[in-house]
């Protein structure tokens, strides 16, 4: 699953006016209220045991759901995670770079 919360409205107009949050929802990407939603654990919870990496600030159990591993990260390694489809090796995260470099 994909959740977005930007941090303000205004972050979130302007998303939606450069045209991120249409390239988000076509991705399957859920855009939740702006301010602290994710942060707070608001939002829908994910199924038992799963495994989430997340640009939150708060890691603590079962904010996210029941049993579930969250993983802390940095915005970079957060989209690298989700093109990779899990969360990538040292290796692959500086192949990834190297590329983007290039």
């Amino acid at each position: 699953r994909l959740w977005l919360a930007p941090p303000t409205r205004t972050d979130r107009d302007i998303l939606q006016k450069e045209g991120c949050l249409s390239v988000y929802a076509q991705a399957g990407g859920r855009v939740e209220i702006p301010g602290c939603s994710l942060c707070m654990g608001n939002q829908a919870r994910v199924k038992p045991r799963a495994t989430v990496i997340s640009t939150s600030t708060r890691n603590f159990d079962n904010r996210l759901g029941d049993s579930t591993r969250v993983y802390l990260a940095s915005s970079e390694l957060t989209a690298l995670a989700a093109l990779f489809g899990k969360l990538p090796t040292v290796r692959e995260y500086f192949d990834f770079l190297e590329k983007k470099n290039m």
